[in-house]
């Protein structure tokens, strides 16, 4: 992965911006912070291929049996991916990381998360995603001679490839993807989620295989001193939790947000 350091605000817009656009983004609150998954962190040094297939069925199968008890506000997914992004959105851990079309919404959530006390360097993840599929679709292609989707029809038939396909058969790709059923968060945040379609190998060492050679993938280490011009340039741009959540726990997080930009 290409790390390329920003200090000055001017820099960050002309790179970001120079970006085509089928990239994805990502933004973490600490530049020393891996790539990975909710469900790589919570197994964390007990990784393994076991562990992570006994923690995914585990929850997933909890989350299904109890889903009808507590749920007011959904449809009851139809797919397994769409039963992963549900858990997601409500916290439980899994092998999906949040990613989203706009830079400016990445750097946007790598604020809300930061601690301006900590003097941290943050940091926005860059993926080219059209690559990032070409590979993988083609690395199926080659195990499966009866695979012949593309990227564009692939597309269409999302929660049906990754729950027959991609998943089924645990190949060892990273897969770029969204539910056909989008919550209204995700839809207004411009989100997808990148995964490792064998649920045993982190996604950073995917990212890592000869298979990916050459894709486009950057992470922009940006310095603590631009938090609070990237705060102002957002909000003229109303990037905001307001705008993203469109709920009262968007407001709150709103609010939670000025008061920490104005007590540094």
């Amino acid at each position: 992965m290409n790390v390329i350091n920003i200090s000055e605000i001017d820099d960050l817009i002309r790179r970001l911006n120079e970006l085509p656009n089928n990239f994805i983004y990502r933004g973490h609150a600490n530049a020393e912070w891996n790539l990975e998954s909710s469900l790589e962190r919570v197994i964390g040094s007990n990784w393994s291929s076991n562990n992570a297939k006994r923690f995914e069925d585990y929850s997933i199968s909890q989350f299904q049996s109890k889903f009808h008890l507590y749920d007011r506000e959904n449809v009851e997914p139809a797919s397994k991916l769409a039963w992963l992004s549900v858990m997601q959105h409500y916290g439980v851990p899994t092998r999906l990381i949040d990613f989203t079309e706009s830079p400016y919404i990445a750097l946007y959530f790598a604020l809300e998360a930061y601690s301006p006390q900590s003097k941290a360097d943050f940091a926005i993840f860059s993926i080219d995603y059209s690559a990032i599929m070409e590979r993988s679709i083609g690395h199926i292609g080659s195990k499966d001679s009866g695979f012949r989707e593309t990227r564009e029809t692939a597309h269409a038939k999302q929660d049906t490839i990754f729950d027959e396909v991609v998943d089924r058969f645990a190949y060892p790709i990273a897969w770029v993807t969204e539910p056909k059923q989008l919550n209204v968060r995700l839809d207004r945040q411009a989100g997808c989620f990148l995964l490792s379609g064998d649920k045993g190998i982190r996604i950073k060492d995917i990212l890592e295989a000869q298979a990916y050679d050459g894709v486009p993938l950057y992470k922009f280490r940006i310095a603590s001193s631009l938090y609070e011009p990237i705060f102002a340039l957002l909000r003229k741009m109303n990037v905001t939790s307001k705008s993203l959540y469109g709920d009262l726990d968007g407001l709150a997080r709103s609010i939670r947000m000025q008061m920490q930009i104005y007590s540094v």
